[in-house]
């Protein structure tokens, strides 16, 4: 029984100013520890199929520092960026669409360079859509 009350304060003398020098050595920077969580560029988006009264919605938060969120958001980040996040910006593709009447509503909504990003279109269809806004609302896989 003494030995172990022995023990327990060599631990208290020598283990706790060791224990929390270790704490204040691999504590995080100041910096890192104030840096908020939401920073970078992120864009919550989504894709409404069909009207309002039969709609199927599908979305995903695009994270572009590094890229995630779908499948395609490295393409996605990127198209983005050579627009400066704007998704009007983003090349338009050339490409054959029919003309087939299959409402695509797309919203994108975050903050993009420290702007807050508000965007909603609605297309004539999915292959319209993909036609001007890229990969962005490429949530499909």
């Amino acid at each position: 029984m003494t030995y172990i009350i022995k023990a327990t304060k060599t631990w208290l003398r020598r283990g706790l100013p060791a224990a929390a020098a270790l704490l204040i050595a691999g504590s995080v920077p100041a910096q890192a520890a104030h840096r908020p969580v939401d920073r970078g560029d992120w864009l919550y988006v989504s894709v409404t199929r069909g009207d309002s009264r039969s709609s199927d919605t599908r979305g995903t938060l695009l994270l572009c520092d590094p890229p995630r969120g779908h499948s395609r958001a490295s393409q996605a980040c990127a198209q983005l960026r050579a627009a400066g996040g704007d998704v009007r910006g983003i090349p338009h593709r050339t490409t054959f669409c029919s003309m087939i009447y299959a409402p695509v509503t797309v919203q994108a909504r975050g903050v993009w360079q420290g702007r807050a990003v508000d965007y909603t279109e609605t297309f004539a269809n999915a292959c319209v859509m993909r036609a001007r806004t890229g990969d962005v609302f490429a949530l499909d896989g």
